[in-house]
């Protein structure tokens, strides 16, 4: 009876399904119990580190045994839901999903298998110093835990343990390969410190150690290309490569390419080859790029054939691992900054000075091809043209801008340079430059035949009456020797840009235009101080300022047909800068011209505005005042003779005797009472004056040349006529007064007014009635 009910329920899949529930549940619980099994086993291995290898077997055995259960069970399910899919999706669809879980769970487990056997073999192989395959287990491991992070589910405490785990086996392999990579490279340096010197460049060496020496260890050594794989599969390739780079950057590349004396010397050995320098001596300062071009293509090929071109062994190898170029890597490492080290140190140096040197050029832009294309085929470069070829193809470029900085720089260490060794310059003098290129010999014979037929048919059209040919010179005088050769600097560089490149010629004909604007910055600034207290500099700098304009009305013109045809549409001129230079040089002279006469006023100010000369203090006050103020003078005239322009000169010295004159002219028309003793020695000062004054003028060395100048000083002082005037005033009568008055229209009368003589009678003579009747004259 029971088996009849049995096969009814089994027809109806009543049965089949409770007996899939209890399969599944038991299944369940064996998997959750061998999950605890395993991550107890895990964590006793990886955590608490006790040997479990029996148990993790049988494990192993349980799990592949569950798992072929539920295979079993999922196809059976599946079938079951086919057949009667209406009647019961939902109690099957329960079952799969526990199922599935159970499944999860399993394929978890599977995944800490598989971690912990490659972590097995990863030991193994490092034991063997097979380094490649420890890596790629490695790298297995890592994919496993990888997995086992991305599902949530999992036992995080486990997982840190895991991940722990992988950390120190990876520094424990790199720490293997970086001993064998010291063994391979080596690095020996001298004890000093200074690593820029000659010296240490000679005691610096580089061994490459590509095979094994038969007396050092009995133990094979692992093949360097073993090692550089296993660098690369672990991604620490590229930072070993950076490292080794930059040594070879500092310590090989960088000073042969910034000594010329430095060379290097390779040595074969048995088991590689050593690196060191030798010294030769050499008169360059600079190393020529060919040579350094060369000594930069020996090392590089000597680190190509060691350790950059070496063969991957084929089993090793597997299907995933990318082609590794390492003298590809190398050169993305250190080609920005070797490029720039020879572009500094080597190609800036061999630009040349001189537009005539460029055509010599072309050899150094050609080595600098053949060395590109020697480090392309070395694989050391990729693609189209570098930096450094662009740099050495673009010297026009580079000429013009060095060219312009040169000239910039000599004009700024001139404008620096000492103020007071000065030159003579006369109307004669000329700037000491080549004469500028002729017109072609076709021009010239069309110009000499038309001047000829026009002065045949015209006649001689010269005026009777001609200008000196001195008439638009400069006039003599003593300027600075820097500024004559800043501007001989200025007329070379403009005739270096009529035989250049358009481009040349535009930023040469602008750097000139530079040193002027400089000059107008940086002298005023950087001279200010002695400017502002020596007479003699303040006339120098105003004489090289109208030097400098006295040139710029015509230096333009005097190109203007030579320069590039981009120059040629009216830009071609300095006279802009005429106005600036002259107020920069009259304001200086100006600024000093103010300072004399301040001290003049303050040296007669000590007077004591001439009062009560019968007193002896006073007098001699008055008179040192006098004495001081013509020493003063006298001082500028010898400081400024042979310097100054002679009108520039007289007018200077004219307008501070003038200022002293009228100083004591106004303090003595000023005074209300003066004696006849000191009338008398107010006379004696102005004697003084009188004789004395006229010796200030003294513009030329030469003596007998400045009387001239002394007999033209009422040309040059406007009040000397009225001190004249003054003087005899102090010495005269009523009468001759009147006389020298004579009704407004006598010498005293073109020199005072009526009320100034007034006073002075008032002053000289007691109340009488000749007086009153002379002061009712002057009218």
């Amino acid at each position: 009876m029971a088996s009849f009910v049995t096969e009814v329920l089994a027809h109806s899949g009543r049965l089949e399904k409770e007996d899939l529930g209890t399969r599944i549940s038991r299944l369940t619980r064996q998997v959750e119990e061998i999950k605890g099994e395993v991550c107890n086993m895990i964590s006793k291995k990886y955590s608490e580190f006790l040997p479990s290898m029996q148990s993790a077997q049988d494990l192993v055995t349980q799990v592949d045994k569950l798992s072929d259960d539920i295979d079993q069970l999922k196809s059976r399910i599946e079938s079951e839901v086919r057949q009667d899919l209406h009647v019961s999706t939902a109690e099957f669809t329960e079952l799969k999903q526990q199922l599935e879980r159970d499944s999860l769970v399993l394929s978890l487990l599977k995944q800490l298998q598989e971690f912990s056997t490659a972590i097995d073999e990863y030991n193994s192989a490092l034991a063997d110093k097979k380094y490649v395959t420890a890596a790629q287990h490695l790298e297995e491991a890592q994919k496993f835990l990888k997995f086992l992070k991305s599902r949530k589910c999992f036992d995080l405490k486990l997982l840190k343990s895991l991940r722990m785990e992988l950390t120190v086996q990876k520094q424990n392999i790199l720490y293997h390969l970086g001993e064998e990579w010291q063994k391979l490279i080596v690095w020996k340096f001298p004890p000093s410190k200074d690593t820029s010197t000659l010296e240490f460049c000679l005691q610096t060496e580089l061994h490459l150690c590509t095979e094994q020496s038969q007396k050092e260890e009995k133990t094979p050594v692992p093949p360097i290309s073993s090692v550089l794989l296993a660098f690369s599969i672990l991604g620490e390739l590229h930072t070993k490569l950076k490292s080794l780079g930059k040594m070879l950057l500092n310590y090989v590349l960088r000073p042969l390419a910034s000594c010329p004396s430095l060379h290097a010397v390779i040595e074969s050995q048995p088991n590689g080859v050593i690196l060191r320098f030798d010294s030769v001596t050499t008169n360059l300062e600079h190393p020529s790029p060919s040579e350094v071009f060369a000594k930069i293509r020996l090392v590089l090929e000597v680190l190509q054939k060691q350790i950059l071109d070496l063969p991957l062994d084929a089993d090793l190898e597997n299907e995933t691992t990318p082609k590794i170029v390492l003298a590809e890597m190398l050169g993305d490492v250190i080609w920005e900054d070797l490029s720039e080290c020879l572009i500094k140190n080597c190609l800036v140096y061999s630009i040349p000075t001189n537009s005539s040197k460029l055509q010599q050029y072309e050899e150094i832009i050609q080595s600098t091809e053949e060395f590109e294309n020697a480090l392309k085929e070395m694989r050391f470069l990729k693609g189209d043209t570098t930096d450094l070829l662009k740099y050495a193809r673009n010297i026009n470029s580079h000429f013009a801008n060095k060219k312009c900085q040169d000239v910039i720089v000599a004009a700024r260490n001139l404008m620096t340079s000492e103020i007071h060794n000065t030159v003579k310059i006369t109307p004669d003098s000329k700037i000491r430059v080549p004469d500028l290129s002729s017109p072609g010999e076709d021009e010239k014979l069309d110009v000499h035949k038309v001047s000829k037929i026009q002065c045949d048919e015209v006649g001689n059209l010269e005026p009777e009456n001609t200008l000196d040919q001195h008439s638009f010179s400069l006039p003599a005088c003593r300027i600075s020797e820097s500024v004559q050769k800043l501007m001989e600097l200025a007329y070379q560089t403009l005739l270096e840009a009529t035989t250049s490149s358009d481009q040349c010629a535009v930023q040469l004909f602008y750097s000139v235009r530079n040193i002027f604007h400089l000059f107008h910055d940086v002298v005023p600034t950087y001279h200010k101080e002695n400017l502002q207290k020596l007479p003699q500099l303040a006339a120098i700098h105003h004489n090289n300022c109208m030097y400098i304009a006295h040139h710029l009305l015509t230096l333009g013109h005097q190109f203007a047909v030579r320069l590039a045809p981009i120059l040629c549409d009216g830009t071609t001129t300095f006279v802009d800068l005429v106005p600036g230079f002259r107020r920069l040089g009259t304001e200086c002279f100006l600024a000093q011209m103010r300072a004399q006469k301040g001290e003049l006023l303050e040296r007669l100010s000590s007077a004591r505005n001439f009062l009560n000369m019968d007193d002896e203090e006073n007098y001699s006050a008055a008179s040192r005042a006098v004495r001081q103020v013509l020493h003063q003078l006298k001082r500028l005239g010898i400081v400024w003779q042979d310097v100054l322009p002679v009108n520039i000169y007289c007018k200077a010295l004219g307008t501070l005797l003038n200022t002293a004159i009228s100083e004591i002219i106004s303090r003595m028309t000023a005074l209300e009472d003066i004696s006849t003793e000191d009338g008398d020695r107010l006379y004696s000062l102005c004697k003084t004056v009188m004789d004395e004054g006229p010796q200030v003028f003294a513009p030329l060395s030469e003596e007998n040349m400045n009387k001239k100048y002394q007999e033209e000083v009422p040309v040059y002082v406007p009040k000397w006529m009225a001190f004249k005037e003054l003087m005899l005033l102090l010495q005269a009568s009523l009468q001759e007064i009147e006389d020298r008055w004579a009704d407004g229209k006598g010498p005293l009368a073109a020199t005072f007014s009526s009320s100034e003589v007034k006073a002075l009678i008032r002053s000289l003579f007691q109340n009488t009635e000749r007086r009153a009747a002379a002061l009712a004259r002057i009218k």
